[in-house]
């Protein structure tokens, strides 16, 4: 199998590493490239996508950090894509994380991918994007990860007052079985989720 170019293992990088993105750092570990080697690889990544009319991605640089965005020119599909129904285009796995983030704010993506044991990075871009969810502040831990809130749309959306309007966890554990799928955003009843135990 061909061996995939310096450029391409970048770019799978940064969309495996969704809106976090990836330090310099640690791009330089796993692309095994010096400091210098990066930025010209990062440089021609860059100028590749610009220059593809085709493309709806860039390539930024920020605070000694590369993450893959949505370009300027796609703006008006994105906000398209967003103002249609939330809860009917939202995936099980940002329906779950909306919960996780509701219950347990304010949350960091790591913590959050420990309760549900996979990368949440994908899925917790949806719903900022959406409104629903946003960072606020950062977390007094190494590296000091961004903290995570349900918004004021959040509460408006689902009709809520504030979050103590929030079903309390302990009503679904008491009266949903193992596999029973339960309505956390019932306010709409659009939102079913299969509650899990762990870290809920």
């Amino acid at each position: 199998m061909e061996m995939a170019s310096k450029e391409a293992n970048l770019e799978a990088l940064l969309y495996a590493a969704g809106d976090n993105g990836l330090d310099e750092q640690n791009l330089v570990e796993l692309l095994e490239l010096d400091g210098e080697e990066l930025s010209q690889v990062a440089e021609k990544l860059k100028k590749d996508l610009a220059s593809n009319t085709d493309s709806g991605i860039q390539l930024i640089h920020v605070s000694h950090t590369y993450k893959l965005t949505t370009s300027p020119q796609t703006a008006k599909i994105i906000e398209k894509y967003f103002q249609k129904d939330l809860t009917k285009n939202l995936s099980q796995s940002a329906l779950e994380i909306l919960a996780i983030v509701a219950y347990r704010q304010p949350i960091t993506r790591v913590e959050i991918d420990d309760i549900r044991g996979v990368n949440s990075s994908g899925a917790l871009q949806t719903l900022i994007w959406r409104g629903l969810i946003e960072a606020n502040g950062k977390k007094d831990a190494p590296g000091h990860p961004k903290l995570y809130v349900t918004t004021d749309y959040f509460l408006q959306y689902f009709n809520y007052q504030s979050l103590a309007d929030l079903p309390l966890i302990e009503d679904f554990e008491d009266n949903a079985k193992d596999d029973e799928e339960v309505d956390l955003f019932d306010a709409k009843g659009k939102a079913d989720l299969n509650m899990q135990k762990e870290g809920q």
